[in-house]
């Protein structure tokens, strides 16, 4: 069923456990991340980033996420992550996206603060869930690496304001996770996610998920976080899932899709089941 971010992320706050958020940018990796899902009995959130829109445009990604959302057995949130223009968000909201993460962290902390609050308005007022990010979440190379990512670590007493302020409903910190693959293992600020959970009293997302250990997402839940982003590492899958599948002889894309999605599938449910939300559904 197709549901919104708050439907999912508030049982998973008051029960102590996580919920991922998947993004999928074909119908293999849509497949792969809802039928998982469905066999776990566990909630879940899927959808496209604003970078990733070049692999596939919104409107498309839309045409066959929503339509399985809403035939799936378990509760599925589609939501449009990073989207760093009004006008896309905009565009997510009338394709039917139930949930919208408006990216506007570059910015100054008032200009965040005020962009921000205006569209939770505007989605509010359609049923649609948002949400915003402290602080900012680099890369873990290219352009969008930090010098001194801890310079943009996420303030627990200004997370406390901002929630206030813009009415968000899930906020995205950065404490010392990045985007990408990491080059090396990541020190989460473990205390920040608390104080900040204890303050802002909202669920807590962590983007970058691809690479941290499985120590670090347990506590990471334990401490607040309620959605984790995962992307890089069923991309990695499915393009191992295919390269084993030439090696066993397909010679098809037909032929080569199931290996592709078995090897994404399998990434999916180990963090389904990390997270702590099988049977959740």
């Amino acid at each position: 069923m197709l549901v919104t971010m708050n439907d999912l992320l508030l049982p998973a706050k008051r029960n102590g456990y996580g919920v991922g958020f998947f993004n999928a940018v074909n119908m293999e990796m849509a497949r792969a991340v809802i039928e998982t899902a469905e066999e776990l009995n566990a909630p879940v959130m899927v959808g496209t980033a604003e970078v990733l829109l070049p692999a596939m445009s919104l409107e498309n990604v839309a045409t066959y996420l929503i339509p399985m959302a809403k035939k799936a057995k378990v509760p599925v949130c589609v939501h449009y992550d990073h989207g760093l223009t009004f006008e896309k968000c905009m565009e997510a909201l009338k394709l039917g996206f139930t949930s919208v993460m408006y990216d506007c962290s570059t910015l100054d902390y008032e200009d965040n603060v005020a962009k921000v609050a205006e569209m939770v308005k505007i989605c509010h007022g359609m049923g649609v869930t948002v949400e915003g990010e402290l602080g900012h979440v680099g890369d873990n190379e290219g352009t969008g690496k930090l010098d001194n990512p801890s310079d943009y670590y996420t303030d627990p007493d200004v997370a406390e304001d901002y929630c206030k302020r813009t009415g968000v409903d899930s906020l995205a910190v950065a404490v010392g996770n990045a985007h990408g693959d990491y080059k090396f293992p990541p020190k989460l600020d473990f205390e920040r996610i608390q104080s900040i959970a204890d303050k802002t009293k909202l669920p807590l997302v962590l983007h970058g998920g691809s690479g941290l250990s499985d120590s670090d997402f347990r506590i990471a839940v334990q401490k607040g976080i309620c959605k984790v982003n995962i992307f890089t590492d069923i991309d990695k899958a499915g393009k191992a899932g295919i390269e084993q599948g030439l090696q066993a002889g397909a010679k098809t894309m037909m032929n080569l899709i199931p290996y592709e999605i078995d090897a994404m599938k399998k990434v999916v449910a180990d963090k389904i089941k990390l997270f702590g939300s099988v049977g959740k559904g």
